[in-house]
């Protein structure tokens, strides 16, 4: 049998397997454009259910299930990594209430998981991540009508989840090409092996992480605090709520504010987490007994915190990015925004269009679920409306539709930074939620996006050799170019993109394109083009891609 702390060790494990595999999986990515990498999105996704449940001190298999899904939930990132979070969100609903689990019960809780990832995603495929996953669960239902035995069972799993892994290049064409697996399969086998090294031998995979964020981050945060603050304690809890309790959570949210700033509740049917700035935490514990169980706090002295971030950011010559804080918000508002971009100018323009937040993220840096929730709740609207702009983001966002009850949470599934701005343009304040929504995407699907990028890795696409370094130019995500200077694929890339009916033209440069260079291919597509449209010159430093042009 295994109970609760073999498989918050076993999870532990599988979490640090995938992390020590995850550039290979990178690699495995066949499109040679720079992308959100599946091998790094799944392991993060994972890691933040690691980190939770190192924290968390005993509990039966089904409360170490929960913390896992309810970690993944917030964590989640990318198609690759959403996915893995609601197959351990199902696996979690699969093992409620349960101490101890044998074979049995673990096939049954994977094929929950499996059954929700299939509807989760509008068209599945086969040959990816949910063929895995589906016949690592069918062998796992045969394998525990044999024996339940956890460890035969979980052998099979893997033992089948590897079998599907190498069937992937035949389900899929461009796999074969390719000669290449599926990358999220092979993730997940990554995953469900570390899991075995625990569960068979009692072993969790070695992985030291490399890159310590959090402090670094948050020091230099903190240095940037202004030296007026006015309440000390950061103060973070967690209450498994009591099913018989009949207060309201919302009335909770009431009274912090009263006692504090910075406020940020999130609550389901199970949980509610906090976060608030206070000089009494010792109440805001106290409040949260009376909706149940307090499962973690954190309790930190912001004051003295400052005091050290100050003195270490004096001996440190390192530069690091500010973690973007989007402060609760009360819905107000009938409408809000919230978009996902990179780039100063690029974010600038979401501001300009009227996003209230705008998420860093995009290709190859892809926010996790929590990273919109916190912008979401930032946003004081009763009807906040988000637009991913990329459609490695789409799955994460919507993710945090049922974490929100204070206020209406709508997607937008825009794809591209041109179908996002189109979007924008297209919001009628005189409409429901549900109807601009619609109005919106139809306007977005309208726009021509095409992208000049570098290749990132050697590739042979639609019988085209590719060489890393090679600039690349994609027309609505098809790549149709590769040439030696980015002005010249974007120039070809507009030849075939612009159209007689063509009106307007939108040209948005990168970090990495000088003005000079921006400004020549300004003036040729104006000279080309000038006469029967609108060329618009941006300054979007979004790094990635030289340049992305919006043709409607």
């Amino acid at each position: 049998m295994i109970n609760g702390e073999i498989l918050k060790n076993a999870i532990i494990s599988g979490a640090h397997n995938i992390s020590v595999q995850k550039k290979h999986i990178n690699d495995l990515n066949i499109f040679p454009v720079p992308d959100g990498d599946t091998g790094t999105n799944m392991s993060m996704t994972i890691m933040a259910a690691a980190k939770a449940l190192e924290d968390f001190e005993g509990g039966s298999a089904g409360e170490v299930a929960n913390v896992t899904a309810k970690a993944m939930l917030r964590g989640a990132r990318g198609n690759s990594g959403v996915i893995t979070s609601i197959l351990f969100r199902g696996f979690s609903q699969g093992l409620k209430d349960m101490e101890e689990i044998n074979g049995k019960d673990i096939a049954a809780a994977l094929g929950i998981g499996v059954d929700a990832a299939y509807k989760a995603v509008a068209k599945p495929t086969e040959g990816t991540i949910l063929t895995v996953a589906r016949m690592a669960y069918e062998a796992g239902v045969e394998a525990s009508r044999e024996n339940t035995d956890p460890v035969f069972v979980w052998q099979a799993i893997v033992n089948k989840a590897n079998d599907a892994l190498a069937m992937t290049p035949e389900l899929l064409p461009v796999l074969k090409r390719a000669g290449v697996v599926d990358a999220g399969g092979k993730g997940l086998c990554s995953i469900f092996e570390g899991m075995l090294c625990y569960i068979k031998d009692g072993e969790i995979v070695e992985y030291e992480e490399t890159q310590t964020l959090t402090m670094d981050s948050f020091d230099s945060a903190v240095a940037e605090f202004d030296d007026d603050i006015e309440f000390t304690y950061c103060t973070e809890i967690i209450v498994g709520r009591e099913p018989e309790c009949s207060l309201e959570p919302d009335d909770l949210r009431s009274f912090l504010q009263t006692i504090g700033d910075c406020v940020v509740m999130v609550n389901d049917e199970e949980i509610i987490k906090i976060h608030v700035h206070t000089e009494t935490p010792n109440v805001v514990l106290e409040k949260g007994l009376l909706y149940g169980q307090l499962l973690a706090v954190k309790v930190e002295n912001m004051k003295e915190q400052h005091k050290n971030a100050k003195k270490s950011s004096k001996k440190s010559s390192k530069k690091s990015k500010k973690k973007e804080e989007f402060p609760f918000a009360e819905p107000t508002e009938q409408f809000g925004f919230v978009a996902v971009a990179a780039g100063e100018g690029v974010k600038n323009l979401f501001h300009d269009l009227g996003c209230t937040n705008v998420v860093s993220g995009g290709q190859s840096m892809n926010p996790s679920t929590d990273d919109i929730l916190e912008a979401v709740l930032g946003t004081p609207a009763k009807n906040v409306l988000v637009l991913p702009n990329n459609k490695n983001i789409i799955l994460a966002a919507e993710q945090v539709i049922p974490l929100v009850t204070d206020r209406k949470v709508t997607i937008v599934p825009t794809r591209t930074i041109p179908q996002g701005m189109t979007a924008m343009l297209n919001f009628d304040p005189d409409s429901s939620a549900e109807s601009n929504a619609q109005v919106m995407l139809d306007a977005a699907h309208g726009v021509g996006t095409g992208l000049v990028t570098f290749a990132a890795r050697n590739s042979e696409f639609d019988g085209r050799k590719i060489k890393e370094g090679d600039i690349i130019a994609l027309k609505n995500g098809k790549l149709t170019i590769t040439d030696k200077s980015p002005v010249k694929a974007l120039i070809k890339l507009a030849k075939d993109m612009v159209h007689r009916d063509t009106s307007f033209i939108t040209l948005i440069y990168g970090e990495e394109i000088t003005e000079e260079d921006a400004g020549k291919a300004y003036e040729e597509l104006r000279d080309r083009f000038g006469s029967r449209a609108d060329v618009s010159l941006v300054k979007g430093d979004q790094p990635i891609y030289y340049f992305i042009l919006s043709v409607e």
